[in-house]
């Protein structure tokens, strides 16, 4: 006997088929994640102007974020915020920013099983009222003379583009990390706030001698440092008779006296000019 098919019996076969080719399909089931993502894929913040996530997103920023970059999101080890939508930058780089960290830095990523989408919008939300709520300075000073006295005063321990001293950190993003009233502070005083990775130490050796330097990696036997010099040099704990951690900045306080206000205007110019490679080069 002869049997026959009804037509929903066919288009149950051919949709198997289909779904059964497009898994064996090599790399299809990477590309249907690709578009469904990018279809999925949030561009404007959808908490913002909401008054709860406000609410909700002050005191996370504060447990989480302050710690790097200020209780009033201005920077202080990690960058200024309150720039960031007025530079441009959309809020899903932002978001990307936030849950991916930046490699290379102290900007941790934010784990998805930890910190869900919803907190990291609400936290730029709440920042979204701080940034329009943050007066901007009027720019002032010439930069060009400001890279004058960078020169003469500050390339021996600071790096710039590759160029400079180790000392001291690297300054080749400084300008879209600091305001002009954190850098004052830096200049005016360093021993305020010291970053981690820099902070100063005198090493006692058996001899007497002293050595002060900044402290670059310890353990309960030995330490590393880079003296002034700029050299980087280890030592064991057990040739030395006191390692002592100093509260003074290696970095010298840098007095109206030694840079008046003018200059001080100017070089605080050229290092808003400092945004990354190339940067700063007349």
């Amino acid at each position: 006997m002869r049997r026959t098919w009804s037509i929903p019996v066919v288009v149950a076969v051919w949709l198997i088929a289909a779904g059964v080719a497009l898994a064996l399909a090599p790399g299809a089931s990477a590309q249907d994640a690709g578009v469904a993502r990018a279809r999925s894929r949030v561009t404007k913040n959808p908490l913002e102007g909401n008054r709860e996530a406000i609410r909700n997103g002050g005191p996370m920023f504060r447990t989480r974020c302050a710690g790097c970059h200020g209780p009033d999101a201005r920077g202080d080890r990690g960058p200024d915020l309150t720039g960031l939508w007025a530079s441009g930058v959309s809020d899903d780089r932002i978001f990307e920013t936030v849950r991916e960290g930046v490699p290379g830095t102290d900007m941790p990523a934010a784990d998805p099983l930890r910190v869900p989408d919803r907190e990291i919008w609400q936290v730029l939300a709440y920042l979204r009222t701080v940034a329009a709520s943050t007066p901007t300075s009027a720019a002032a000073g010439n930069p060009q003379n400001g890279g004058r006295i960078f020169e003469a005063t500050c390339r021996t321990c600071h790096m710039v583009n590759g160029a400079g001293g180790q000392l001291g950190p690297d300054l080749s993003r400084i300008g879209s990390g600091r305001t002009r009233a954190a850098l004052t502070k830096k200049i005016r005083s360093p021993s305020d706030s010291i970053r981690p990775g820099y902070e100063p130490v005198t090493l006692v050796l058996r001899d007497g001698q002293r050595i002060r330097a900044v402290r670059k990696n310890e353990d309960e036997f030995s330490i590393q440092i880079m003296d002034l010099r700029q050299r980087v040099q280890g030592y064991a704990k057990a040739n030395l008779t006191e390692v002592a951690n100093e509260k003074q900045s290696v970095m010298p306080a840098y007095a109206p006296s030694q840079v008046s206000d003018r200059d001080l205007d100017d070089l605080l110019s050229y290092l808003a000019t400092l945004r990354g490679p190339d940067s700063g080069r007349r």
